[in-house]
């Protein structure tokens, strides 16, 4: 079954803040992130905002500030992601065969 929109587009979202998350120049992500959203504003605020509250760290924060710069919704959206780290791994249950 293929995933919804909102879901596919948020995933696409996290792996652009991912695979640029210690940038120096943050501009061309919240390009990218602008680009790949379109209109879609409450979903790229959810994403970004999860992203930043799950992935901040010491060595991401010039990436996290630019972000919540820039797309300032995202803000309400922070506390959600920082609460996901303490989450056990959804499959931690399952065996592998």
């Amino acid at each position: 079954m293929p995933l919804h929109p909102d879901v596919t587009l948020s995933v696409h979202l996290d792996a652009i803040c991912g695979r640029n998350q210690y940038t120096r120049d943050p501009a061309p992500v919240i390009e990218e992130i602008r680009a790949a959203a379109g209109g879609r504003i409450l979903v790229r605020d959810d994403a970004v905002g999860c992203w930043v509250g799950f992935f901040r760290a010491a060595e991401t924060t010039m990436l996290c500030d630019a972000l919540l710069t820039a797309f300032p919704g995202a803000r309400e959206h922070v506390a959600t992601g920082a609460g996901r780290r303490g989450l056990a791994h959804s499959a931690a249950g399952y065996a592998r065969s």
